[in-house]
């Protein structure tokens, strides 16, 4: 079994608790509008990290971050976009789709294709909840779950 963890929408602000919930992942998957590049280091040494630029990452360290990436979790293909509007179908042969921008935790099957968005592990948005996420990936099945932080 492997556990990836989800974070996204940091905006700058990585809190100790996002931390603490993805200690033990053997992945992490940023979801774009990181904020502060100090935030993929930090992550980065919890585990190998795959990131995405957002919309709001636009300093000079993130011109290098991709638009999209893709991951393979044992026999699971991992798709992340910051914003899932940006992506008109999943592409062939991903199991799951991870993104960010809404700032809404929402798990949802469509097609065969998981899609997750952890939330926004970054300042409270509204009166939307702090959130990570996590998948867990046995051979090619997969489930995912939100993380509530607060």
């Amino acid at each position: 079994m492997t556990r990836v963890g989800l974070i996204s929408d940091t905006h700058g602000l990585l809190r100790p608790e996002a931390v603490a919930a993805l200690q033990g992942s053997d992945f992490i998957v940023h979801g774009g509008d990181i904020g502060d590049a100090g935030i993929l280091e930090a992550l980065a040494a919890i585990a190998p990290l795959t990131v995405v630029r957002g919309n709001n990452d636009r300093a000079p360290w993130a011109g290098r971050i991709p638009e999209t990436a893709l991951l393979q979790v044992g026999g699971v293909l991992v798709h992340a976009v910051h914003d899932l509007s940006q992506l008109a179908a999943a592409p062939a042969g991903v199991r799951v789709v991870v993104s960010g921008h809404s700032h809404k935790p929402k798990i949802e099957e469509r097609a065969g294709v998981l899609y997750v968005n952890p939330g926004s592990a970054g300042p409270r948005r509204f009166k939307l909840p702090i959130a990570v996420a996590e998948l867990i990936v046995d051979g090619d099945a997969v489930s995912a779950c939100i993380l509530e932080l607060g």
